[in-house]
């Protein structure tokens, strides 16, 4: 992997990720943007104990544009986006638009591929490994920023999603906090260790799922299982099989199974509905431990974290897709009409030939 760093023409850093050891990038921007500027505000709701980002500069973002004005394909000719050469295999950038800036953490853009029509799913295995290095690599960066302490790397896919455009993307949140569910997940991980004296919980789920119906697949390294409390109809989480708190601690054999895992997973879960559906809308989710300090968490430390990657679709069957109605958005119960193990079972069916 080759890694290119330069600034587009208001200041944002954009960062190639190359295959090729000799690729050489040195286009200009040649746009006339003036600085970004933001208004991004983090508040603290003292009854419930969580963080919400005001971003109101946000309502002025791109919004589905068409195909031959898309920001996020190469620039071409006189035909100018966010990525200022002609070509590209994986590129990072500053969002224009972030929900997160300054002191308030960061947010950047993962461009997968060129290739405006494909998905994640097309990539080859080897474009697959280099946005899981470009991820890990963020990761690292991101973790030093003074004002961060949870690294989030995530992919939106499908209009019904809320993607405002189509380009096969993910993002990457650098909060400057822990979030709830990560800390929900560090709360319950302290009471385990302490009930149990001394057993880690992750590895204790994970050893559950092994000896159960809801494992959809395995390789030597990799494990993905519909959770025993699934909360969507469909949803996968997939955990390297040596507990690792985050990215940049996964070893090699680890990072060169991953693309054949993933890719499966994920072409499993465009064919779960049938060909005659649109392509399966998505969020895909990673989940590694924080970078902050964990003192609040009862002798918890970041090595206990399990690093994991969640995948879930809002689509609970042909042409109906699961809101998040009173129960699931007033109370956060959620009311899943799949069972998880008729969920893990319909993509063990979808396998490739």
């Amino acid at each position: 992997m080759k890694k290119t760093s330069t600034r587009l023409a208001d200041g944002r850093e954009l960062i190639y990720y190359d295959l090729r050891d000799d690729t050489v990038r040195d286009a200009l921007d040649r746009r006339p943007l003036d600085r970004t500027v933001t208004t991004s505000e983090i508040r603290r709701d003292v009854l419930l104990g969580d963080r919400v980002a005001v971003a109101s500069h946000r309502q002025g973002r791109t919004y589905h544009p068409p195909a031959d004005e898309c920001p996020l394909c190469p620039s071409r000719g006189e035909r100018l986006s966010e990525i200022p050469d002609s070509s590209y295999d994986v590129v990072v950038f500053e969002n224009r638009f972030p929900s997160l800036a300054g002191d308030s953490g960061r947010c950047e853009v993962v461009c997968f591929t060129s290739d405006h029509d494909a998905s994640f799913a097309d990539l080859t295995e080897e474009q697959a490994r280099l946005v899981l290095d470009a991820w890990t690599d963020r990761t690292s960066e991101l973790s030093h920023l003074p004002s961060v302490e949870q690294v989030f790397c995530f992919e939106n896919r499908g209009e019904e999603i809320g993607v405002t455009l189509g380009h096969p993307h993910g993002q990457i949140y650098a909060y400057p906090f822990t979030t709830p569910r990560t800390a929900l997940m560090l709360r319950s991980l302290a009471l385990h260790k302490e009930a149990t004296g001394g057993e880690n919980l992750f590895d204790a789920v994970l050893a559950r799922e092994l000896a159960g119906e809801r494992v959809v697949l395995e390789g030597e390294h990799w494990v993905a299982f519909v959770p025993y409390a699934a909360h969507w109809p469909y949803e996968v989480h997939l955990y390297p099989r040596r507990r690792v708190p985050d990215l940049l601690a996964l070893d090699e054999a680890a990072r060169t199974e991953f693309p054949q895992v993933y890719l499966e997973l994920l072409r499993r879960f465009d064919r779960i509905f049938g060909t005659g559906e649109p392509a399966t809308p998505y969020i895909a989710a990673w989940h590694q431990a924080p970078f902050g300090a964990l003192a609040e968490f009862h002798g918890v430390t970041r090595d206990d974290f399990a690093l994991h990657l969640e995948l879930f679709t809002i689509r609970r069957t042909s042409g109906k897709l699961k809101f998040l109605a009173g129960s699931e958005s007033g109370m956060s119960v959620f009311i899943n009409d799949v069972p998880p193990e008729r969920a893990a079972e319909r993509l063990r069916e979808v396998a490739s030939s």
